[in-house]
């Protein structure tokens, strides 16, 4: 792999994102496959599909690629890059939280955007970026069906990703 990148605790992972993990990253991906799963059935259960369609879609993708990292013991390590983009999903939550809360002309729901954005920019923008890279660069490494799932599954992420950051520039810094 050409990728200048190098992972800090386990550099082993910039060469293999296929068949090497750290101790307890299976586990780390598991468990998320099952909180998108329980989040998936909450969402079912508790909101209006119109309101909840592009989240389920987003949940879907995410159940059935590392999905296939747990039950192959296989991109544990691609699905540990992939789970970088849910550190933004902190600041995601916070900002819902005070919309909710009705404090959006407050520092705090202002600080709270800055770090958004520069965490979406980070953590999602170029970690799905870099992951898109990944995937080209290694595409005679990857198996056919698995590189269909993955291209698949980049190609909905990555505008889905761009449309919500949209939608945040519109809301919180250009309205």
């Amino acid at each position: 792999n050409p990728s200048p990148h190098r992972f800090c605790l386990h550099p082993e992972l910039s060469e293999d994102l296929v068949g090497t993990h750290p101790p307890g990253a299976h586990s780390l991906v598991a468990v998320s496959v099952g909180y998108f799963l329980e989040d998936f059935v909450d969402m079912l259960c508790n909101q209006k599909l119109h309101q909840s369609w592009e989240l389920l879609f987003h949940h879907s993708v995410v159940i059935v690629c590392f999905g296939i990292a747990v039950l192959l013991h296989q991109y544990v390590g691609f699905a540990l890059v992939a789970l970088l983009v849910e550190i933004n999903s902190i600041f995601l939550h916070l900002r819902q939280i005070l919309l909710m809360a009705n404090l959006v002309h407050t520092t705090c729901y202002r600080l709270n955007s800055i770090i958004n954005l520069g965490t979406y920019m980070v953590f999602r923008i170029a970690t799905l970026a870099w992951m898109a890279h990944w995937l080209f660069l290694n595409r005679q490494n990857v198996p056919p069906a698995t590189y269909a799932v993955g291209t698949v599954g980049m190609a909905i992420m990555t505008p889905m990703n761009i449309i919500l950051l949209y939608r945040l520039l519109r809301s919180d810094f250009f309205k």
